[in-house]
Protein backbone atom coordinates (compact mmCIF):
# COMPACT_ATOMS: atom_id res chain seq x y z
CA UNK A 1 0.00 0.00 0.00
CA UNK A 2 2.74 2.48 1.08
CA UNK A 3 4.75 1.43 -1.79
CA UNK A 4 1.86 2.58 -4.46
CA UNK A 5 1.49 5.73 -2.55
CA UNK A 6 4.97 6.66 -3.08
CA UNK A 7 4.73 5.85 -6.91
CA UNK A 8 4.94 9.20 -8.98
CA UNK A 9 4.94 7.62 -12.45
CA UNK A 10 3.20 9.57 -15.18
CA UNK A 11 4.16 12.77 -13.29
CA UNK A 12 6.06 15.52 -13.96
CA UNK A 13 8.05 17.11 -10.56
CA UNK A 14 9.77 20.90 -11.00
CA UNK A 15 12.23 21.45 -8.02
CA UNK A 16 13.52 25.08 -7.87
CA UNK A 17 17.43 24.97 -6.53
CA UNK A 18 17.44 21.81 -7.58
CA UNK A 19 21.01 21.14 -8.99
CA UNK A 20 22.10 21.05 -5.23
CA UNK A 21 21.84 19.92 -1.65
CA UNK A 22 18.43 19.08 -0.39
CA UNK A 23 17.04 20.10 -4.07
CA UNK A 24 19.18 17.55 -5.49
CA UNK A 25 18.23 15.11 -3.28
CA UNK A 26 14.72 15.55 -3.37
CA UNK A 27 14.89 15.54 -7.37
CA UNK A 28 16.86 12.35 -7.25
CA UNK A 29 14.27 10.21 -4.69
CA UNK A 30 11.55 11.92 -6.84
CA UNK A 31 12.90 10.43 -9.89
CA UNK A 32 13.72 7.22 -8.48
CA UNK A 33 10.67 6.76 -7.43
CA UNK A 34 9.21 7.46 -11.45
CA UNK A 35 8.56 11.13 -11.43
CA UNK A 36 9.89 13.04 -14.74
CA UNK A 37 11.85 16.18 -13.27
CA UNK A 38 12.74 19.56 -13.78
CA UNK A 39 15.55 21.24 -11.92
CA UNK A 40 16.38 24.59 -11.73
CA UNK A 41 18.82 26.75 -10.45
CA UNK A 42 21.49 29.57 -12.16
CA UNK A 43 24.63 28.15 -12.63
CA UNK A 44 23.96 26.05 -16.48
CA UNK A 45 27.07 23.66 -16.08
CA UNK A 46 26.12 22.65 -12.44
CA UNK A 47 22.61 22.23 -13.07
CA UNK A 48 23.05 19.97 -16.51
CA UNK A 49 25.95 17.49 -14.45
CA UNK A 50 22.70 17.21 -11.95
CA UNK A 51 20.48 16.47 -14.69
CA UNK A 52 22.60 14.08 -16.19
CA UNK A 53 23.65 12.43 -12.83
CA UNK A 54 19.68 12.33 -11.64
CA UNK A 55 19.20 10.28 -15.06
CA UNK A 56 22.08 7.76 -14.56
CA UNK A 57 21.29 6.53 -10.97
CA UNK A 58 17.30 6.82 -12.01
CA UNK A 59 16.35 6.08 -15.46
CA UNK A 60 13.95 8.95 -15.50
CA UNK A 61 13.69 11.65 -17.72
CA UNK A 62 15.98 14.78 -16.03
CA UNK A 63 16.00 18.05 -17.77
CA UNK A 64 17.63 21.36 -16.54
CA UNK A 65 16.21 24.74 -17.07
CA UNK A 66 18.84 28.04 -16.20
CA UNK A 67 16.58 29.77 -13.70
CA UNK A 68 16.80 33.06 -11.97
CA UNK A 69 14.18 32.19 -9.41
CA UNK A 70 14.89 36.68 -8.78
CA UNK A 71 13.36 37.08 -11.80
CA UNK A 72 9.80 36.42 -13.04
CA UNK A 73 10.30 35.74 -16.45
CA UNK A 74 12.61 33.42 -15.65
CA UNK A 75 9.91 31.37 -13.39
CA UNK A 76 7.50 31.91 -15.78
CA UNK A 77 9.57 30.86 -18.62
CA UNK A 78 10.43 27.79 -16.53
CA UNK A 79 6.95 26.64 -15.47
CA UNK A 80 5.78 26.86 -19.38
CA UNK A 81 9.05 25.25 -20.56
CA UNK A 82 7.72 22.13 -18.02
CA UNK A 83 4.70 22.27 -20.27
CA UNK A 84 5.67 22.51 -23.52
CA UNK A 85 7.98 19.37 -22.75
CA UNK A 86 5.70 17.57 -20.92
CA UNK A 87 1.99 19.05 -21.00
CA UNK A 88 1.55 18.92 -17.27
CA UNK A 89 2.61 19.54 -13.84
CA UNK A 90 1.74 17.39 -11.11
CA UNK A 91 4.73 18.33 -8.15
CA UNK A 92 6.24 22.10 -7.47
CA UNK A 93 8.82 21.99 -4.89
CA UNK A 94 9.95 25.64 -4.13
CA UNK A 95 13.41 25.00 -2.76
CA UNK A 96 15.49 27.81 -3.96
CA UNK A 97 16.27 30.11 -1.15
CA UNK A 98 19.79 31.78 0.94
CA UNK A 99 20.64 33.91 3.38
CA UNK A 100 23.61 36.67 3.87
CA UNK A 101 23.35 37.25 7.83
CA UNK A 102 23.72 40.25 9.60
CA UNK A 103 22.59 42.36 12.14
CA UNK A 104 19.65 44.17 11.81
CA UNK A 105 20.56 47.83 11.81
CA UNK A 106 23.22 46.93 9.12
CA UNK A 107 20.46 45.33 6.48
CA UNK A 108 20.28 47.79 3.46
CA UNK A 109 16.81 48.27 2.54
CA UNK A 110 18.00 46.77 -1.18
CA UNK A 111 19.31 43.47 0.74
CA UNK A 112 16.05 43.12 2.60
CA UNK A 113 14.40 43.33 -0.55
CA UNK A 114 16.62 40.21 -1.80
CA UNK A 115 16.09 38.35 0.66
CA UNK A 116 12.30 38.36 0.38
CA UNK A 117 12.31 38.00 -3.49
CA UNK A 118 14.31 34.87 -3.33
CA UNK A 119 12.91 33.21 -0.24
CA UNK A 120 9.30 34.45 -0.63
CA UNK A 121 8.46 36.12 -3.70
CA UNK A 122 10.20 33.48 -6.29
CA UNK A 123 7.84 30.56 -4.45
CA UNK A 124 5.03 32.64 -5.06
CA UNK A 125 5.42 33.60 -8.81
CA UNK A 126 6.41 29.73 -9.34
CA UNK A 127 3.16 28.76 -7.32
CA UNK A 128 1.08 31.43 -9.30
CA UNK A 129 2.59 29.74 -12.49
CA UNK A 130 2.52 26.01 -12.23
CA UNK A 131 -1.21 26.56 -10.16
CA UNK A 132 -2.68 27.50 -13.06
CA UNK A 133 -1.91 24.26 -15.06
CA UNK A 134 -3.10 22.54 -11.35
CA UNK A 135 -6.46 24.15 -11.15
CA UNK A 136 -7.11 22.99 -14.82
CA UNK A 137 -5.98 19.08 -13.97
CA UNK A 138 -7.94 19.80 -10.71
CA UNK A 139 -4.49 18.33 -8.79
CA UNK A 140 -1.15 19.21 -7.54
CA UNK A 141 1.16 18.70 -4.74
CA UNK A 142 3.08 22.26 -3.55
CA UNK A 143 6.28 21.47 -0.80
CA UNK A 144 7.53 25.06 0.25
CA UNK A 145 11.12 24.58 1.81
CA UNK A 146 10.89 26.61 4.94
CA UNK A 147 13.87 27.00 7.89
CA UNK A 148 13.32 26.58 11.30
CA UNK A 149 14.56 30.17 11.73
CA UNK A 150 11.06 30.77 10.17
CA UNK A 151 9.67 28.99 13.59
CA UNK A 152 12.18 30.40 15.77
CA UNK A 153 13.90 33.16 14.75
CA UNK A 154 17.48 33.60 14.34
CA UNK A 155 19.78 36.44 15.45
CA UNK A 156 21.18 38.15 12.34
CA UNK A 157 18.37 37.35 10.07
CA UNK A 158 15.96 39.28 10.37
CA UNK A 159 15.40 39.13 6.77
CA UNK A 160 15.77 35.99 6.67
CA UNK A 161 13.60 34.34 9.54
CA UNK A 162 10.56 37.11 8.82
CA UNK A 163 11.32 35.66 5.13
CA UNK A 164 10.70 32.04 5.94
CA UNK A 165 7.89 32.85 8.56
CA UNK A 166 6.40 34.26 5.62
CA UNK A 167 6.33 31.67 3.05
CA UNK A 168 4.78 29.43 5.94
CA UNK A 169 1.91 31.60 5.86
CA UNK A 170 1.86 31.33 2.32
CA UNK A 171 2.03 27.94 2.24
CA UNK A 172 -1.37 28.02 4.42
CA UNK A 173 -3.12 30.42 2.66
CA UNK A 174 -2.35 28.43 -0.59
CA UNK A 175 -3.34 25.37 0.77
CA UNK A 176 -7.25 27.01 2.22
CA UNK A 177 -7.79 28.54 -1.45
CA UNK A 178 -6.89 25.95 -3.81
CA UNK A 179 -8.07 22.53 -1.91
CA UNK A 180 -11.20 22.83 -3.55
CA UNK A 181 -9.56 22.30 -6.92
CA UNK A 182 -7.68 18.76 -5.46
CA UNK A 183 -4.23 21.37 -4.81
CA UNK A 184 -2.13 20.56 -1.66
CA UNK A 185 0.67 22.87 -0.21
CA UNK A 186 2.84 21.83 2.70
CA UNK A 187 6.28 23.20 4.12
CA UNK A 188 9.27 21.69 5.43
CA UNK A 189 11.13 23.79 7.80
CA UNK A 190 14.34 22.78 7.79
CA UNK A 191 17.24 22.65 10.18
CA UNK A 192 20.87 22.19 10.36
CA UNK A 193 21.94 20.51 7.38
CA UNK A 194 25.09 19.58 6.33
CA UNK A 195 24.67 19.91 2.71
CA UNK A 196 28.22 19.89 0.99
CA UNK A 197 27.65 23.96 0.86
CA UNK A 198 26.83 24.10 4.03
CA UNK A 199 29.96 22.23 5.58
CA UNK A 200 32.42 24.02 3.46
CA UNK A 201 31.13 27.16 4.58
CA UNK A 202 31.30 26.44 8.01
CA UNK A 203 35.09 24.64 7.84
CA UNK A 204 35.87 28.18 5.55
CA UNK A 205 34.11 29.99 8.70
CA UNK A 206 36.78 27.43 11.13
CA UNK A 207 33.58 25.63 12.57
CA UNK A 208 33.58 22.31 13.30
CA UNK A 209 29.92 20.84 12.12
CA UNK A 210 30.08 17.81 15.30
CA UNK A 211 30.09 20.50 17.51
CA UNK A 212 27.61 22.58 15.74
CA UNK A 213 25.00 19.69 16.33
CA UNK A 214 25.49 18.88 20.21
CA UNK A 215 23.17 21.44 21.03
CA UNK A 216 20.45 19.76 19.04
CA UNK A 217 18.74 16.30 20.77
CA UNK A 218 20.23 13.93 18.17
CA UNK A 219 23.21 15.02 18.39
CA UNK A 220 24.27 15.90 14.96
CA UNK A 221 23.28 17.95 11.93
CA UNK A 222 20.95 16.46 9.26
CA UNK A 223 21.72 15.25 5.66
CA UNK A 224 19.90 17.10 2.51
CA UNK A 225 18.22 12.95 2.03
CA UNK A 226 16.65 13.44 5.77
CA UNK A 227 14.84 16.87 4.62
CA UNK A 228 14.16 15.25 0.91
CA UNK A 229 12.40 12.30 2.46
CA UNK A 230 9.73 14.19 3.79
CA UNK A 231 9.52 16.35 1.23
CA UNK A 232 8.72 13.00 -1.26
CA UNK A 233 6.09 12.22 1.63
CA UNK A 234 4.56 15.94 1.32
CA UNK A 235 4.31 15.44 -2.15
CA UNK A 236 3.31 11.83 -2.62
CA UNK A 237 -0.26 10.43 -2.43
CA UNK A 238 0.92 8.96 0.94
CA UNK A 239 -0.16 12.34 2.28
CA UNK A 240 -3.45 12.93 0.50
CA UNK A 241 -5.23 14.83 3.23
CA UNK A 242 -2.56 16.81 4.82
CA UNK A 243 -2.44 19.99 3.32
CA UNK A 244 -0.66 23.53 5.04
CA UNK A 245 0.89 22.03 7.55
CA UNK A 246 4.35 22.60 8.32
CA UNK A 247 6.83 20.30 10.10
CA UNK A 248 10.33 20.99 11.27
CA UNK A 249 12.83 18.64 10.54
CA UNK A 250 15.38 19.73 12.61
CA UNK A 251 16.81 16.70 15.29
CA UNK A 252 14.32 18.00 18.05
CA UNK A 253 13.92 20.86 20.44
CA UNK A 254 16.69 22.83 22.15
CA UNK A 255 15.41 23.71 24.98
CA UNK A 256 16.78 25.48 28.16
CA UNK A 257 16.63 24.24 31.57
CA UNK A 258 18.43 21.97 33.46
CA UNK A 259 20.17 18.81 32.06
CA UNK A 260 18.22 15.47 33.18
CA UNK A 261 20.90 12.49 33.27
Amino acid sequence: MISEQLDFSGRVAIVTGGGTGIGYAAALQLARLGATVVIASRTADELEKSAASIAAQSGATCLAVPTDVKNEDACINLVQRTMDAFGRVDVLINNAGGTRMGPLEHIPTRGWDSIYDLNVKSAYICTREAGKHMVAQKSGAIVNISSNAGITGVKGGAHYASAKAALQMFTTVTAAEWGRHGIRANCVAAGMIASPRAAAAWEAAGLDAANMGAAIPLGRAGTPDEIANMIVFFASDAASYITGQTVAVNGGPSLGGIALD
